[in-house]
Formats: structure tokens, C-alpha cells, sequence
């Protein structure tokens, strides 16, 4: 990078950078929506996208322009989760993201460290599901962070558990919400996605595997 420096770390994001749960989140929100008569579409849903349940949830209401008490909330939250949990719990290695597995070994073979940044609270899961749990040196989600993207918490977490200063760190992300976090962290972001909804991103690529490695570690 500048100067010829390189980073040392890669925290990645989870849903649209290792794995695409995307759908898998649509239909347990549509799922709710419809119990509650809210039209919900897959464009609605892409405001959903690495934001956190009850944020998301939130969202879900305002499109409704609808009001629930707090048990309500979090009743519909449970019940959103454990629709999702039912989808993934059935997912396999298969839909892991072309040439993550790959892309992540030669980072580690470079003495690049890793973290898992996600506010997904089923992230342990998914990564057990993918087999991919030994490639991530920490796992940072939605069980240890209380606040979502775009608040910075997740990645400086991931950062201090990496033992790396935050400047040091390449943000791999698909959510707006997740490139605005990276950068509020001080971090150099990679957009995995259309560079129209990540324009805030220091550049962008189809796939992870897509990002030339030697530029950055």
C-alpha cells in the first residue's frame, strides 16, 4: 500500500463474503412479515444486510408502519431465529463462497492473521456447517458485541483480539452498513459485491478471491 506498507491482519465478514445466507434470512423475515400482513420483498431485504436482528427486526416494522412492545419484539426475533436456524442447520461445505477456503490458507500461509467480524449470533454454527472453523485464528459475533454495524465495536474488537493495531487491518465486507463500520474502525476495506451499494469501500471486487492478495499482506 502506501509507501510499500502491508497490513497484517484480514477480518472478514460472514453472510455475502463466506457464505451467501441471504436468501435463508429473506424467507425466515418473510416468514414473520407475512404473519404480521407486511408486504416484504427481496429489495426490502437488503436493508436488512449486516445489521443486527432487532435492528433488523426494527426495519421489518417500519416497513409495516407497525408498533410492538418489547415482548412482542422479542418474541418475533426468537421466532425469526429459529425459522433461520432450521435453514442452515441443513447447509453444507457446497455453499461455501467460490475460492474462500483458498484465498483465506494462502493469507495464513503468509503469516497474515485472521478474524471472523460478523453480527450474526449463529456464526459459530455457520462455520461448522462450512468446516472452516480452523481457519480463523478469532471469531467475533453477535454473542460477544453489543453493538451493530455500522457502530465500529465488531472489528475493533476483532482487532484487539488479534493483538493488531486497527490500522493494520483489511475489511473484507458485502453490507454498506459493514464498509461503514470498517472505515468508522480506521480500516482499509475490500467491498465483496456491485460497487454501487459500496461506494464508500477503498475498492471493490465480484469475490473475495478476486482482491490481489500481494497488494495488501
Amino acid at each position: 500500500m502506501e509507501n510499500g506498507r502491508k497490513f497484517t491482519a484480514a477480518l472478514f465478514d460472514l453472510d455475502g463474503v463466506i457464505v451467501d445466507t441471504a436468501n435463508y434470512h429473506y424467507l425466515a423475515w418473510k416468514t414473520v412479515a407475512d404473519e404480521l400482513g407486511i408486504e416484504f420483498s427481496e429489495k426490502d431485504n437488503e436493508r436488512l444486510k449486516g445489521v443486527s436482528r432487532m435492528e433488523s427486526l426494527a426495519i421489518l416494522l417500519e416497513i409495516g408502519c407497525l408498533q410492538c412492545d418489547e415482548a412482542t419484539k422479542i418474541a418475533l426475533a426468537e421466532k425469526k431465529n429459529k425459522t433461520y436456524v432450521t435453514y442452515i442447520e441443513q447447509m453444507d461445505a457446497g455453499e461455501l463462497l467460490p475460492g474462500v477456503r483458498d484465498y483465506i490458507v494462502k493469507l495464513r500461509r503468509r503469516g497474515v492473521k485472521i478474524a471472523l467480524c460478523s453480527a450474526s449470533k449463529n456464526a459459530p454454527l455457520i462455520l461448522q456447517r462450512m468446516q472452516v472453523e480452523d481457519l480463523f485464528d478469532v471469531v467475533i459475533d453477535g454473542n460477544r458485541v453489543e453493538k451493530a454495524k455500522p457502530d465500529p465495536e465488531v472489528f475493533l474488537e476483532g482487532a484487539r483480539a488479534l493483538g493488531v493495531e486497527q490500522q493494520d487491518c483489511v475489511v473484507f465486507e458485502d453490507a454498506k452498513a459493514g464498509v461503514q463500520a470498517a472505515k468508522a474502525a480506521g480500516m482499509y476495506v475490500v467491498g465483496i459485491g456491485q460497487e454501487e451499494h459500496l461506494r464508500e469501500a477503498d475498492i471493490v471486487v465480484n469475490r473475495v478471491d478476486h482482491a490481489e492478495m500481494e497488494k495488501f499482506f
